[in-house]
């Protein structure tokens, strides 16, 4: 079948609507059309068609979809944060069929078993997600090959491309502080450790989201008559018969009124940690307090609609070096490449991500009592006892990923550090009925008792320095990107001429030096586009919204299968546990509505 822009009048009633087409929203419609192709399914997605974007297939050009004039995504803005010193913080949110998995930066790692099995929730832990983990992937990397997958749908490889010098000198450089180069952090076990990074790119170097691997071929294969997918509509609310979610209320993009399409058996929710509360709300599910406010009638008591909003706190900091071209990604904003000429000769470096190493850690007995007594307490009842659970993500960038136009033309590298299990909590609700009303979003960043948040990111904003400072393409600090160190500290940004020596002792800061970067942080400290949580699936007195079925609280026949049903956060870039939901989720709703898998 055709993608739509306008559904035709004859597809008024369907069996299974599903509001949102990004990652997990793709797998679930195109499984259920292979469960009967009796069971007719909807899609709709508010964002455009991704097919034969070059924006999306090439996976070098995923920066375009952080411009503010993107077309692929939605920049939503958080309420005024004074732990952020006043900042609106900025949320891109994907805007585009396949959602995250389109204009993502691609990257492969999966959460710890530690992880998982906390959610202590039947049908949900490692060993049960392991299998859908396997069924999505086809894997080209190393590590135990029963911990992956060898014929899924989506390839993760290397891609077509590598800063060879740059990742081995990373790698090089993490062992001298203290972390081993690993074969596989994604065997649910390993941390503490550097791999050479995966990505979700195929061999012959294009993006694996989705929308392309799942849904596209079934609508061009002509055995799916049963899969209808509508683009640029927005689901408005949910409609409801006697307390069973009947069908949905939609919007057109461009002009149209709003239309109603019936579900007679379904309505799946799959908007993302933002989308998904706001249309429960809408449709009046949520806190009455909230539907009161919001002049919106209550459907459902389930107060914990938008409430324990979660990300994965990031700080990226960027470096000069003795790197040439192609050994970044730098030429895409100075003007040194050529971008069509490029994608006319399909040239290999348009099939990497430019993020070539991924690492898990954790700070040491030391680092923790260093960082004071409320974080040695934090440490003690969240980590101590979890051996496996990491702190801190680290990536190393093959380009100055901070503002590419404020600073000279050169050939930079990054590194970027989030907090895996960060304590900050926020929220998302409705102000009004309407899609157009403004949202209620408190990102909630460093509003954890303790600033044990804070604290977390100073010490990795200290440990990704004296890793760069080990490298041997390390020709100083961007100064802009990093702290506004006094000249006389010995922390202060330097220039060099060449590498350090190879026994370049640490940087010793000082309380003053350590009020800096927490004032640093405030000011800069960005989403890692991991949203999740504001639908949690938890029993329904700990704020939970739905079940382990994913059914939600309080009303019959609606569901929910994207990020916003995670209880707690994972180690891990969260693609892959949006794909592993999606087929999770795609399980449960075949089982429930007596179809195979």
């Amino acid at each position: 079948m055709p993608l739509y822009q306008e559904l035709p009048d004859g597809i008024d009633t369907v069996d299974v609507i599903i509001a949102g087409g990004g990652t997990a929203g793709s797998i679930v419609a195109s499984r259920l059309s292979d469960s009967d192709p009796d069971l007719s399914v909807l899609l709709i997605e508010r964002g455009a068609n991704n097919e034969g974007d070059p924006l999306i297939s090439y996976p070098a050009l995923y920066i375009n979809h952080v411009m503010p004039n993107s077309t692929r995504a939605q920049f939503v803005k958080g309420n005024k944060s004074s732990p952020l010193a006043d900042r609106e913080p900025i949320l891109p949110v994907a805007s585009v069929l396949g959602g995250g998995s389109s204009i993502n930066m691609l990257m492969y790692s999966r959460a710890q078993r530690s992880d998982l099995d906390a959610w202590k929730t039947p049908g949900w832990s490692a060993e049960d997600l392991l299998g859908p983990m396997r069924k999505l992937e086809t894997y080209h990397g190393r590590g135990p090959k029963e911990q992956h997958g060898f014929d899924g749908p989506i390839h993760i490889s290397e891609g077509t491309h590598r800063s060879f010098r740059l990742q081995a000198d990373f790698l090089d450089a993490i062992a001298r502080v203290g972390w081993k180069e690993v074969e596989d952090l994604a065997d649910l076990n390993t941390d503490n450790g550097a791999q050479r990074a995966l990505s979700y790119i195929s061999p012959a170097g294009k993006r694996q989201d989705a929308a392309t691997c799942y849904l596209h071929p079934r609508l061009q294969d002509g055995a799916h008559p049963n899969l209808h997918v509508l683009v640029e509509s927005k689901v408005v609310k949910v409609l409801f018969a006697e307390n069973k979610a009947s069908g949905v209320v939609y919007q057109p993009n461009q002009g149209s009124a709003a239309r109603t399409v019936q579900a007679r058996k379904m309505v799946i929710l799959s908007s993302g940690a933002i989308g998904t509360p706001l249309i429960l709300e809408r449709s009046g599910v949520g806190d009455p307090e909230v539907l009161k406010q919001a002049g919106v009638e209550a459907v459902a008591d389930v107060p914990g609609v938008g409430v324990g909003y979660e990300d994965h706190i990031n700080s990226t900091v960027s470096y000069k070096s003795s790197l040439e071209v192609p050994e970044t990604l730098d030429g895409l904003a100075n003007g040194k490449f050529d971008i069509p000429s490029m994608i006319a000769s399909n040239d290999k470096i348009l099939g990497w991500n430019c993020l070539d190493a991924t690492c898990k850690v954790r700070p040491n007995d030391a680092d923790v009592a260093a960082l004071g007594p409320d974080f040695q307490k934090a440490w003690d009842a969240e980590f101590r006892s979890e051996p496996k659970k990491s702190m801190v993500m680290l990536t190393l960038i093959a380009a100055n990923s901070n503002d590419p136009f404020s600073v000279p033309v050169g050939q930079y590298f990054s590194t970027s550090a989030f907090l895996t299990h960060p304590f900050s909590r926020g929220y998302v609700h409705i102000t009004g009925p309407k899609l157009d009303d403004d949202i209620d979003f408190d990102i909630g960043f460093f509003s954890d008792d303790g600033d044990i948040d804070l604290k977390t990111c100073r010490w990795a904003y200290k440990k990704q320095r004296e890793i760069a400072r080990r490298m041997g393409v390390y020709r100083g600090e961007v100064a802009l990107f990093h702290p506004l160190f006094p000249p006389e500290s010995q922390a202060a940004c330097v220039d060099v001429d060449g590498p350090l020596p190879s026994d370049v002792a640490d940087i010793k800061y000082t309380a003053e030096d350590d009020a800096v970067i927490d004032e640093w942080l405030r000011r800069t400290v960005a989403t890692t586009w991991h949203s999740m949580g504001t639908c949690k699936m938890l029993p329904q007195k700990e704020k939970g919204v739905v079940d382990a079925s994913l059914s939600v609280y309080g009303v019959t026949g609606l569901k929910v299968a994207d990020l916003s049903i995670a209880p707690h956060n994972v180690s891990a870039h969260t693609n892959n546990l949006a794909l592993s939901v999606g087929e999770r989720a795609a399980e449960i709703f075949i089982e429930e509505l007596g179809r195979r898998i």
